[in-house]
């Protein structure tokens, strides 16, 4: 009897091993139950996001060091799962808009709890999906991507991100690396402009450089725009003004997602500049590190960070962790660290002595 308990618990261990990059899908269910249902069922999913994954952090150890998922994964299904995530996140949000717009017994707290959850899902599973996808050499998954995007009206991130935040993260030339005692709430309303002006620049010098005007068909930003559109238009139709409303709730509450966590994974850190133009390689130390199981399942492994800087060509199933002495260390994973950096004086105190300790152990100037 006791061999078969083992043998049964054996098997669900397995089982949640390889599908633990599979659990975003239970957002589904629980966005169709809040919508459904009203009230109270609209919490599962920030419950689900913001406590019952950080509970599972605290149950299960973390990654070793130096551990790389690769053939144990159902790497196949993950894989395909995330390429068809466009697709689900698009037929989620026409059901919601649908259902929700033409509702007559929904109350405007309701409307607006719905639109705001969708927001946490598009943002935190479609966003991070887009990035894992936009990463890729393949011209259709970047296209993917770029529908992800423009389900929350920021397909311009595309370009910021490969073009301009990979290549000058940790220096001033990079709007999405927050500064030293900065709260997110400056940090937010400092780099939506900055980060769509510095990605129509580079765009802008990318065509010149081709002998291409700003208005060629080149220009990825005709694509972003068209998107945008698109999808809006899909919204006017299915709820009208309504349709409009939750579309631009949920696109706004997904971008806020998106900038905690590019608030969190810079935070303070620099790159130490060798002359005017020009700053040292970016290395493990120039990205916060967090090994938390559970959390890096629902985000692919966006957690290690680190490691994604360090060779931003890794899938994520490749992704590795690194110790103290090669990555400087959240305390916790991101769902928490969202809600503290949403706190300014809890956050300071929490991450303003690891940026110093960071600061003395790699460049020994405090």
């Amino acid at each position: 009897m006791k061999a078969k308990r083992t043998f049964i618990k054996m098997e669900i261990l397995q089982l949640i091993q390889s599908y633990r990059f599979c659990i975003h899908l239970l957002f589904i269910p629980l966005l169709i139950f809040a919508v459904e249902y009203g009230g109270l069922f609209i919490l599962c999913v920030p419950i689900f996001g913001y406590l019952l994954i950080p509970f599972t952090d605290l149950l299960l150890k973390r990654y070793e060091f130096n551990n790389i998922w690769k053939s144990e994964v159902k790497e196949c299904f993950a894989l395909k799962l995330i390429q068809m995530w466009p697709f689900i996140q698009l037929i989620l949000i026409i059901y919601c808009i649908h259902r929700v717009s033409n509702s007559a017994t929904i109350l405007p707290a309701e409307f607006v709890g719905i639109a705001a959850v969708t927001g946490i899902i598009t943002g935190s599973i479609g966003i991070t999906f887009a990035h894992e996808l936009m990463h890729k050499k393949s011209y259709q998954e970047r296209w993917l991507a770029d529908i992800l995007m423009g389900l929350v009206l920021y397909g311009h991130f595309r370009s910021e991100h490969m073009l301009i935040h990979h290549r000058y993260v940790g220096t001033p030339r990079d709007a999405a690396t927050a500064k030293f005692n900065e709260n997110f709430f400056k940090f937010f309303l400092r780099v939506i402009p900055s980060c769509f002006l510095s990605a129509w620049n580079e765009e802008k010098t990318r065509l010149n450089k081709k002998g291409l005007k700003i208005y060629s068909l080149k220009n990825p930003f005709w694509r972003y725009l068209c998107l945008a559109l698109l999808f809006t238009v899909i919204a006017l139709a299915l709820g009208g003004a309504l349709g409009v409303l939750f579309f631009v709730i949920q696109a706004f509450v997904a971008i806020v997602h998106l900038e905690l966590a590019n608030y969190i994974e810079h935070y303070g850190l620099r790159r130490k500049p060798i002359n005017t133009d020009r700053y040292e390689s970016t290395k493990t130390h120039h990205s916060w590190n967090s090994s938390e199981k559970a959390s890096n399942w629902l985000l692919i492994n966006l957690q290690l960070h680190s490691d994604h800087h360090a060779k931003s060509d890794k899938s994520f199933t490749e992704l590795q962790d690194h110790p103290d002495e090669q990555a400087p260390q959240l305390p916790f994973g991101y769902p928490v660290m969202i809600l503290l950096s949403l706190i300014p004086p809890i956050w300071f105190k929490i991450m303003n002595p690891r940026v110093a300790a960071w600061e003395k152990r790699f460049y020994q100037i405090c």
